[in-house]
């Protein structure tokens, strides 16, 4: 994966600038495999809670920042191992970071989500906790495939939008999550390790 970390470290990732009221998340991309070409991306399926504006959604492991973190990075491996019980920190290697993100739309909280891109050095277990529904890993190979690629119907309120989403059998990424994916695999694309 030397090759991923080196195509990430030429990325200038665009930082969000912090503003009053602003709350601040982290996600990891776990990579598990020996190339990007074999690899495999893990996901999770957030349980159904109420109040949780993302409840039920396919998403990566992750969370907000907590007082105690040191770093967004290091938001990002607590979460990780407090949703699925893998430790980055022992188990993983940090490849680099995506650019931050936030909602597009102002029914969803102010937060900015940065995305950390991880690959897995040894065999992991995976155990979610009560916030986490299932995980699955997808090849990535599988998400360029143009055939996967697709809409997804939102409704909030009285509107109905069609978002753009990557459908999985019965998973489908689409949000922040699909933006997140759409940036590594370019990214990824960029550097022509992927076609």
């Amino acid at each position: 994966m030397d090759d991923v970390a080196a195509i990430l470290a030429r990325h200038a990732p665009f930082d969000e600038v912090d503003e009053p009221g602003l709350r601040w998340a982290a996600v990891a991309l776990v990579l598990d495999g020996a190339t990007v070409r074999d690899a495999s991306l893990l996901f999770i399926r957030r349980a159904i809670r109420t109040g949780d504006p993302w409840s039920g959604h396919v998403a990566f492991p992750g969370g907000r920042r907590d007082v105690g973190d040191v770093s967004l990075e290091h938001t990002a491996r607590r979460e990780t191992f407090e949703e699925l019980g893998v430790d980055l920190a022992a188990h993983g290697r940090l490849l680099g970071r995506l650019d931050d993100l936030r909602p597009r739309t102002t029914a969803l909280p102010a937060i900015v989500v940065r995305p950390f891109v991880y690959a897995i050095t040894s065999p992991i277990a995976l155990m979610p906790n009560a916030e986490v529904e299932s995980a699955f890993r997808t090849p990535v190979t599988r998400l360029v495939d143009p055939s996967v690629r697709g809409e997804h119907q939102v409704a909030h309120a009285d509107l109905r939008f069609r978002m753009p989403a990557y459908r999985l059998g019965d998973d489908v990424v689409w949000g922040m999550t699909e933006r997140i994916v759409t940036q590594f695999l370019l990214r990824m694309q960029e550097g022509a390790l992927l076609p």
